[in-house]
């Protein structure tokens, strides 16, 4: 057996608090600023904007105006956004839900919600430029298939997220426009290559937005942004309009202030798509039954459910408080009834060189159609050889440029068994790991990343330092399976502490089981708020 799956046990981590789940409820304490902000459970904006539009209460012009004035307010310091749609478009789009609602018309499940688009995932009436200077000012033909279902559901599409380059990035400074503050302290990332979209979600400058994640890039923004982002099965959701990096990886996934929007923004997105021959046919389920009251729960929700927590994961190179908030995770779903246990993982730590060697490869093959010619900005030379080299030379950034190198590096001729070969071969153990331990357990969960978000500007010129800090989601990617981010709890730094989240693997097509236990999870945790100080007086 590739992965041991231990029977369950008193949960023991290495080196640090050696006692049992059961003693560890001490929540990890947020500064005095943090405690100060309501500490109510997360509330679905979505249906509270569609319950409030159906009562009368507020109009979608009053709601379009209400975050577009956030979005004002807070841009100059955040620079979420590389695009922002004029006032005068959104709320046209909300005058005509309005007199929807005036005509007793039937409104679709996003009607009035304000949605950002992360700008690798086109757009026909917007640019998208997937962060590179080299598709500057490119506007697609045509919505992704994506954003084609959400507009048919009512949303509107607010603008367009900052990210790094193609998605080549782990702090959105990759970009090649500018820099994305995390809304916790202004000094620090918000993660990426999501990053303008968790930043955006969690300073509430949009209700949800859409990100993509090749290794990480929904989730790490989630924890660093202290956000809910779930990344969907791969062929859940159609890839269709999103600017390919690595296409055995990419997914478009979901960022939301709460387990039930990120839900119900799934559904709205999720299908089969004769676009994407990689989409799949399995049947949806509805996503949004699972988002029970916390009123109508049993005092063991989810009892019976079996947890693991991939011991790989808490050893060393992980920040203490991180260690210390997965085992605070631990102990609330044993509290709420589930089963502990923990799981060795062996093949883990050799998913991070193997991500990287075939997620460089593929981009390598992918990037090639930008050659200034097919796709892209075009330099005026003379001679084609000097067009396709100075448009590249000049489009691409550094991060974009080194990840070419290394994936043409590794399917030449004499490297390929070498490196492309061996991390396919990887890429089977790691899904075989997973399949075991899965087995054995409903859910597994670890941290979404080795520390909470990190300063500007400190790991930009150390790229083997900012790719160690994948190692907790790469490994989702490799296997193609669902994964849910969630905050779970604070660490010292900033004006009220910086937000941790807890991942959740599931089975493949089980985003269901994840909502569920995420929902709840979310829902009982006690005293803990996570609206960033930036909004917190205005929210």
């Amino acid at each position: 057996m590739l992965s041991l799956v231990q029977n369950p046990r008193v949960l023991r981590l290495p080196n640090l608090h050696k006692i049992p789940l059961k003693c560890l409820h001490a929540s990890p304490t947020p500064s005095p600023a943090a405690a100060s902000i309501s500490s109510a459970q997360p509330t679905s904006q979505i249906l509270t904007i569609r319950k409030s539009l159906l009562a009368g209460e507020t109009t979608a012009v009053e709601t379009a105006k209400s975050y577009l004035g956030r979005l004002r307010r807070t841009e100059p310091d955040l620079k979420s956004f590389l695009y922002v749609s004029s006032d005068e478009a959104v709320l046209k789009q909300a005058e005509e839900i309005d007199r929807k609602i005036g005509n007793g018309e039937q409104l679709g499940p996003l009607a009035g919600v304000l949605v950002a688009v992360k700008d690798n995932i086109c757009t026909a009436d917007m640019p998208s430029t997937a962060g590179s200077k080299i598709l500057e000012y490119y506007r697609p033909p045509y919505d992704a298939t994506c954003v084609k279902k959400l507009r048919e559901n009512g949303a509107i599409i607010v603008g367009k997220t900052n990210m790094d380059e193609f998605g080549m990035g782990s702090t959105t400074e990759g970009s090649a426009y500018q820099v994305t503050a995390n809304p916790w302290d202004l000094t620090r990332v918000p993660g990426g290559s999501s990053g303008g979209s968790a930043a955006a979600v969690s300073a509430r400058q949009c209700v949800v937005s859409l990100g993509s994640d090749t290794g990480g890039s929904v989730r790490q923004p989630a924890s660093f942004c202290g956000v809910v982002g779930l990344k969907p099965t791969y062929g859940r959701v159609s890839r269709y309009g999103l600017v390919a990096y690595a296409s055995s990886l990419d997914v478009i996934g979901c960022l939301g202030s709460s387990v039930a929007d990120t839900g119900i923004f799934l559904q709205a997105i999720s299908g089969h798509d004769k676009f994407d021959s990689t989409s799949s046919k399995q049947v949806i389920p509805d996503f949004t039954s699972q988002f029970t009251s916390v009123d109508d729960m049993e005092s063991k929700p989810l009892r019976g459910l079996r947890v693991g927590v991939i011991r790989e994961t808490l050893e060393d190179g992980v920040d203490s408080t991180v260690v210390s908030s997965l085992q605070y995770a631990a102990s609330h779903l044993e509290d709420l009834g589930c089963t502990i246990s923990e799981v060795s993982f062996p093949s883990f730590s050799l998913g991070l060189p193997a991500y990287y060697i075939l997620a460089s490869s593929e981009s390598s093959s992918n990037l090639a159609r930008y050659d200034g010619v097919r796709f892209g900005n075009q330099i005026s030379v003379d001679g084609l050889s000097s067009l396709y080299g100075n448009s590249r030379a000049q489009g691409f950034g550094a991060e974009v440029k080194l990840r070419i190198l290394m994936g043409t590096y590794a399917l030449s001729a004499g490297y390929y068994d070498a490196y492309y070969k061996r991390a396919q071969q990887v890429r089977t153990l790691v899904q075989e790991g997973f399949k075991a331990a899965l087995d054995e357990n409903d859910i597994l969960i670890s941290p979404a990343a080795p520390s909470v978000a990190y300063k500007i500007d400190e790991k930009k010129n150390d790229p083997l330092a900012m790719y160690a800090g994948d190692i907790m989601t790469v490994n989702v990617n490799l296997a193609g399976l669902p994964a849910l981010v969630l905050p779970c709890g604070f660490a010292e730094g900033g004006s009220s502490g910086l937000p941790i989240g807890v991942q959740m693997i599931g089975a493949a097509f089980d985003e269901e089981k994840l909502l569920r236990i995420g929902h709840v999870f979310e829902q009982t945790l006690k005293d803990l708020s996570f609206v960033p100080p930036l909004i917190a007086n205005n929210f």
